[in-house]
């Protein structure tokens, strides 16, 4: 499970890295990831301190650090 995560993670950075600050929505359509999976990355990737998650009214943003 925890190489999973892991992958994913890498997913998540990936995607990050080549298009800069997503919405989490569009973070989600674009990596293919269930909830569950993409907040696991997002967990991961937090606690690297490799990204940062900004809330601007009811839309969630995150980029890399």
């Amino acid at each position: 499970m925890i190489e999973k995560f892991g992958i994913n993670a890498g997913k998540v950075w990936t995607v990050l890295d080549e298009t800069g600050r997503q919405e989490i929505k569009v973070l989600k359509k674009t990596t293919k990831l269930t909830d569950k999976d993409l907040y696991a990355a997002l967990g991961w990737l937090g606690r690297e301190e490799k990204i940062k998650i900004e809330i601007e009214g009811k839309d969630i943003f995150v980029s890399l650090n």
